[in-house]
């Protein structure tokens, strides 16, 4: 059971007048509620990303190509409870294998570490997800999903940019965007495109959008580490 953040209850989230023999909630319960409808639908960090980190590979050979970048990412990951506090997210945007997508995670992992609830998902799994939502078997309806989206305390789009879009998904992926924006939430997100080629794939509101949320713009146009080939 985790320790109360007011230190007034024992981490249930009531508090109990043994006198009166009556509960009633501590100041605690409202994040508690708010962290478990939003751990229903977090993502996790992929298997092939788990175990990385600012001192293994492929950090290093990322910091020699990019190292004014990875300098802006160790300062995030630093200060991750307060950029997370102020609602401020990153943007990378850049070449296949140029390691936007590892120093997304690493932002991710950091988030996780300091105990805050985290949401992963690549841009095309998230909108099955929420196509998934009008079966009639679903788990969950689509505003719940977008609720619970909008909940936690980091949301990270990876691959932004390469689903085939449709005036319903550009209003899904909207609707998400625009409410995370409203509740100053962070939010990490990858893509290949840079912000300004986005604006005809997803559309103006929504790249407007995450240009506020994700006001440090990232951009990793050079070598494909993989194939240390140059765009």
């Amino acid at each position: 059971m985790t320790d109360c953040p007011e230190g007034l209850c024992d981490g249930s989230g009531f508090l109990l007048d043994e006198e009166a023999r009556v509960a009633r909630p501590c100041r605690c319960r409202p994040a508690r509620l708010a962290r478990r409808r939003a751990a229903a639908l977090a993502g996790r960090i992929p298997r092939r990303y788990r175990e990385v980190s600012l001192d293994r590979e492929p950090l290093p050979s990322i910091e020699r190509v990019y190292p004014a970048i990875a300098r802006d990412v160790r300062r995030y990951i630093r200060d991750v409870d307060e950029q997370l506090d102020a609602g401020k997210g990153l943007w990378f945007t850049g070449v296949v294998g140029s390691g936007k997508t590892t120093l997304a995670m690493l932002v991710s992992k950091a988030a996780m570490e300091a105990d805050r609830t985290v949401a992963i998902y690549s841009l095309p799994r998230l909108l099955a997800l929420l196509r998934e939502s009008f079966d009639d078997n679903a788990q969950y309806s689509l505003s719940q999903i977008i609720e619970q989206l909008s909940s936690v305390d980091l949301l990270h789009l990876d691959d932004v940019g390469s689903e085939q879009t449709t005036p319903w998904v550009l209003e899904q992926l909207y609707s998400i965007v625009n409410e995370r924006w409203q509740n100053e939430r962070s939010i990490v997100v990858t893509s290949n495109p840079r912000p300004d080629e986005l604006r005809s794939q997803i559309g103006r509101r929504t790249v407007s959008r995450l240009q506020e949320i994700a006001e440090i713009q990232i951009p990793m146009m050079g070598t494909d580490l993989r194939t240390g080939e140059s765009p």
